[in-house]
């Protein structure tokens, strides 16, 4: 399948991901065959890419850390709490656990695959998708960092609530005051859940800090910030860079990558972006791209601990026009081949 701008799709393709609603029910079906009034529902609803299955690419697959029914189950949970909080009712913490727990298991199953936030965006969904890739990527990274079970579990619940002061607060336009008031009203809303660690309030409270103490609320710096806030903050800023609220489509992978790394030190934690690039794939499966020997392709594999030299497959014409020529390029292997540029 490849990963294309929504624009770009015409009807009678097969659309190659399925897309969900805010509370896990599915909207379209992975397979389904869109029709014109389809691609105009998509764009109307705020989504800008799809993944869109091709004859030439069936045989390859993108690799998941969760699966879609466990994607399905967390964003179900996460509606209910969410309706729960915006009714003045206690939300069921109990109910919120054992959905982590089923969480963690998969993740850590998983854990040798880099990560692709492939999951495709509407208006409706994008902050329950936004908080489960949060905190699908603030787990793979505490794993690296060497957390315990426990820890894990408190991160992972922390990285899935950090936004939870947002609700009945989102706007296109984010000012700093209701960026500020969005993490005091996290810390009070989880702080009394007795079933929790104050430790899961803090991510809420913390992930907008920055380690040269120019962050908010309270301008904490370096080790006044605790480890989960520190995780947390980087896979918040990776998914918000891709994700743009008002275009629909932010940067690609390795341009956020290269923007995160210039603010080592300053916004970020040094250590924990380290492990960060370890556990994400730059340039994702499914991207057209060109290489720097002017071929274009689509990108069909990745290397572990080798995000930037994924595997292309390159079709051209052959030289009976009624045959294409196929070949594959490992640029782990073709070290004098690069990547020149993501086409979308």
């Amino acid at each position: 399948m490849k990963y294309v701008p929504l624009e770009s799709v015409e009807a009678g393709q097969y659309l190659g991901r399925t897309i969900f609603s805010s509370n896990g029910a599915v909207l379209l079906s992975e397979g389904v065959q869109l029709t014109v009034y389809m691609i105009n529902t998509l764009n109307r609803i705020g989504v800008s890419m799809v993944y869109i299955k091709d004859p030439l690419m069936e045989d390859v697959e993108i690799p998941e850390v969760i699966s879609d029914e466990t994607k399905r189950a967390v964003m179900k949970q996460m509606g209910d709490t969410f309706n729960f909080i915006r009714s003045g009712k206690e939300f069921n913490s109990r109910a919120m656990s054992v959905t982590i727990d089923s969480l963690l298991e998969e993740i850590m199953k998983n854990k040798d695959v880099l990560v692709q936030l492939s999951d495709i965006r509407t208006e409706d969904n994008e902050m329950y998708v936004h908080a489960t890739n949060v905190c699908m990527m603030s787990v793979l990274v505490g794993m690296n960092m060497g957390l315990n079970a426990l820890q894990l579990k408190e991160l992972a619940i922390g990285a899935l609530l950090h936004d939870v002061g947002k609700i009945e607060l989102i706007c296109d336009d984010e000012s700093e005051d209701i960026r500020r008031h969005h993490t005091w009203r996290g810390f009070e809303l989880l702080k009394n859940k007795r079933e929790f660690s104050l430790l899961i309030a803090h991510v809420a409270f913390q992930h907008h800090e920055a380690v040269n103490g120019e962050g908010i609320p309270r301008g904490l710096a370096s080790d006044q910030i605790h480890i989960y806030a520190k995780i947390t903050a980087v896979a918040n800023m990776y998914d918000n860079l891709l994700y743009d609220r008002v275009k629909g489509r932010g940067m690609q992978p390795h341009e956020a990558c290269e923007h995160m790394m210039a603010l080592a030190e300053t916004k970020l934690d040094r250590d924990v972006l380290i492990e960060f690039l370890k556990i994400v794939s730059i340039y994702p499966t499914g991207s057209s791209v060109r290489l720097s020997t002017r071929e274009t392709g689509v990108v069909v594999g990745q290397h572990r601990g080798l995000p930037s030299r994924p595997i292309i497959r390159v079709v051209k014409q052959g030289t009976d026009e009624r045959e294409l020529e196929i070949k594959e390029i490992d640029l782990a292997k073709h070290t004098t081949v690069f990547i020149d540029q993501v086409l979308m």
